[in-house]
């Protein structure tokens, strides 16, 4: 007989996701006529044709109840430069906004400038998966720069443009 196995820890599950490099994303939108966002690493790209990508946002998030009633989002994947923008978006600060360079999208969704990369999207989804909402999300505008993105991993943010490729 074999003995059943048990969930991993949560501290165990930390050191797993550690070992995890992600690039680094700010998710906004409109509230009302209010910018809000949040910083979200759990963004993942699901197909090309068509575009769609899915985000991951707790519903505990300040800014998760805004993203529930919304149609459109934008990802905004951060660039090397925006250290402090990833600072100020995974904080609890009132006004996220308020010393940002920003416009909105074709659809309203807040474009920060100086992104690496931005996604402005329709909602087509909301999934429950226990403390999380997964946001499936149709891309219908997409820009990208020459500045390298930021990445994050092992608890550290990196110029992710300066990574050695392996050989």
């Amino acid at each position: 007989m074999s003995a059943l196995a048990t969930e991993p820890h949560i501290d165990l599950m930390k050191q797993v996701n550690r070992q995890f490099v992600t690039g680094v994303t700010v998710v906004t939108a409109m509230d009302e006529d209010r910018p809000r966002g949040l910083a979200v690493n759990a963004f993942a790209s699901i197909t090309l044709d068509p575009a769609t990508v899915m985000v991951c946002v707790q519903r505990t998030s300040s800014t998760h109840d805004c993203l529930f009633r919304t149609d459109h989002l934008a990802i905004n994947i951060l660039s090397t430069g925006q250290l402090d923008v990833v600072t100020t978006f995974a904080g609890k600060s009132d006004d996220k906004f308020a010393h940002l360079d920003w416009t909105p999208g074709p659809h309203g969704s807040p474009l920060i400038a100086g992104s690496s990369a931005q996604m402005e999207t329709e909602i087509r989804e909301r999934l429950q998966a226990s403390t999380h909402t997964v946001f499936i999300c149709r891309v219908l505008h997409a820009a990208v720069t020459d500045t390298p993105p930021m990445v994050y991993g092992a608890g550290a943010f990196f110029d992710g443009g300066r990574l050695p490729r392996l050989t």
